[in-house]
């Protein structure tokens, strides 16, 4: 595990990096030594490993699993038999996953170590900001953070998403880190109410506008959706900071609490001056023009975010987009050491103290024929994995996960010292299925990043998208539901209905052969649809899903639907619909 160190010494952490990816062998053997003799004994390895706990014993009795696999003993520790079920120490927390890209929350255990290991990780990825991006130190940081309500299971388990976590673990003894680091204040931050949180972060971040070293928010879709809201409701903001009055609607004790250390006297000239930037026909760099110190926009923008990369340079106006950090619930995994690259360019450097790393090999013709990887069973260690080549993480973490598919698709970009970059490419899952054909996540985006090309001469910008398969005709066929905005503002979205044929050409032209076979030779599929929706479209949708658990700070729109609500919320707000007109090439 990451040894401890001083949270707000840089170079004390950059050190730490340097150390933890040139020995790589000799952690990683050390991490599963610790995890098997302190687990070895618990209900479910003890059935693998009789007593053995060498990693060669792990590797040829332990199976590699899903969490349909491990769900039952989650659900009895959940349900108050012991931790030691699964793991040697008591699970603190159950992380809740976003619930948004398979459709299911799934719950994670987290014992109170690896809960500070995830924040000691944190300090990793800034200390690179630090070294990398001039000036950052200067301010502070504007970064948009939503919690959710947290729930107990029967047993008493608290049960949180894991930005909850992170934020409910600020407390009287660490608050001072947060306020050298952050614009709003905490109590604003863990507001459960994210309408007035979203609302008073915002305003804070105005009121400070000369302090904000960068903006960010956890991921690209997070940090577009507080600009859409900025859109909204920058005339009652300014109606705050003219009058130096908060609005009557801000009712929540915690952010009327937080304001008002910074609404404190009428500011008109700041007011006129925040108008002026919003009121322009234009919003293209409105983030770089309402803070003007602002050295990066920070947020994942890789896999499923990539879609978002141009939104994110229209609003921001140049300012270097950085993905720092990669995990998820059931591990971080790694940070990004070149902070200033491209978007396209962000590949991740696993940090090996953080788990026991495995990598399950995804090739590309087994991925297209439908297998699951596990049938082909190629897993190797972190320092064995090859450049150019796919690979599903594989975890074995301290909390009770071993051999564990976390569901990600990576790919090997180089190393870092002796540890692998990986660049994030998507879900290893179909999105689309119909007839022999099978979409994956990554080619869908693909496909569609290609076709929204289109859009640009005609000043339209791609907002959001999602999908899903309409086998209500003989002849069954794909359905991209999209929601356009515009560079000029209030433009009316009448797209050109050539322009949106040829779109939906061009997605077909970037799926898979099988797709193009079965739609060109074998005529099994039918032209594929675009049906354009109405704006916040895609709200009501995000809407729907955060009535079912998911958290506004994990939430990431699907990119296929199935439930028939959410096809039902897409079809009202229905405006037009374009049919591909010719049959995709071969090639």
């Amino acid at each position: 595990m990451l040894p401890k160190f001083d949270l707000t010494d840089p170079k004390a952490s950059l050190s730490l990096l340097e150390d933890v990816t040139t020995n790589v062998t000799q952690i990683q053997d050390s991490i599963l030594e610790a995890v098997l003799s302190r687990n070895a004994h618990t209900e479910y390895l003890k059935g693998f490993l009789n007593g053995q706990v060498d990693k060669q014993t792990f590797k040829k009795n332990v199976p590699i699993v899903t969490y349909e696999d491990i769900k039952p003993y989650i659900n009895r520790i959940a349900n108050g038999e012991a931790s030691d079920l699964i793991c040697d120490r008591p699970i603190s927390l159950l992380v809740m996953s976003s619930g948004t890209t398979a459709g299911i929350q799934n719950l994670i255990p987290l014992t109170t170590e690896d809960g500070e290991q995830r924040i000691m990780f944190g300090s990793l990825y800034r200390s690179l900001l630090y070294k990398y991006v001039e000036g950052i130190r200067e301010g502070k940081s504007l970064t948009f953070y939503f919690v959710n309500p947290e729930r107990e299971t029967a047993s008493g388990i608290l049960i949180r998403t894991m930005i909850t976590c992170i934020l409910k673990s600020v407390n009287k003894t660490n608050s001072s880190l947060w306020d050298r680091l952050q614009i709003s204040p905490h109590e604003i931050s863990t507001c459960e109410d994210t309408t007035q949180s979203m609302y008073c972060q915002l305003l804070c971040g105005l009121l400070q506008r000369d302090n904000v070293a960068r903006l960010g928010a956890p991921f690209a879709s997070v940090f577009i959706r507080v600009i859409k809201y900025l859109e909204g409701h920058w005339q009652e903001l300014c109606s705050n900071i003219r009058t130096g009055r908060l609005s009557d609607w801000i009712t929540d004790p915690q952010c009327v609490s937080g304001i008002s250390k910074f609404l404190t006297a009428p500011n008109p000239d700041l007011a006129s001056l925040i108008e002026q930037e919003c009121s322009k026909t234009s919003w293209e760099a409105i983030v770089k023009r309402l803070w003007p110190k602002a050295k990066c926009v920070e947020a994942v923008v890789t896999g499923s975010m990539a879609q978002y990369i141009p939104l994110l340079e229209f609003y921001g106006g140049g300012l270097p987009l950085i993905s720092s950090w990669y995990g998820s619930s059931e591990c971080f995994m790694g940070v990004n050491v070149n902070p200033l690259c491209k978007p396209s360019d962000v590949s991740y450097t696993i940090i090996p103290s953080m788990a026991y790393f495995e990598f399950l090999e995804v090739k590309k013709d087994q991925q297209e024929a439908g297998l699951d990887p596990i049938e082909n069973h190629v897993v190797v260690d972190l320092v064995d994995v090859k450049i150019g080549h796919d690979y599903e993480p594989v975890v074995t973490t301290f909390s009770g996960l071993y051999r564990y598919r976390v569901g990600d698709l990576l790919r090997v970009t180089g190393f870092y010292n002796n540890s692998p970059h990986f660049r994030f490419v998507g879900r290893q899952k179909v999105v689309l299925s119909l007839h022999m054909a099978n979409t994956y996540e990554e080619d869908l985006l693909k496909a569609v990043t290609n076709a929204k090309l289109l859009l640009e001469p005609h000043d339209l910008m791609l907002m959001e998208f999602t999908s899903r398969v309409d086998s209500s005709s003989f002849v069954g066929h794909y359905v991209l539901y999209w929601e356009l905005g515009s560079k000029v503002k209030d433009a009316k979205l009448e797209p050109n209905r050539d322009v949106m044929e040829e779109c939906c050409f061009t997605v077909e032209k970037y799926l898979d052969p099988l797709y193009r076979q079965e739609r060109r030779k074998d005529k099994n599929i039918g032209p594929l649809e675009i049906k354009v929706v109405k704006p916040g479209a895609f709200d009501e949708l995000m809407n729907f899903f955060l009535s079912r658990g998911s958290s506004v700070s994990q939430y990431k729109t699907p990119r296929s639907v199935k439930t028939e609500e959410a096809v039902k919320i897409l079809e009202a707000n229905v405006v037009s619909e374009f049919l591909s007109q010719e049959t995709p090439p071969w090639g």
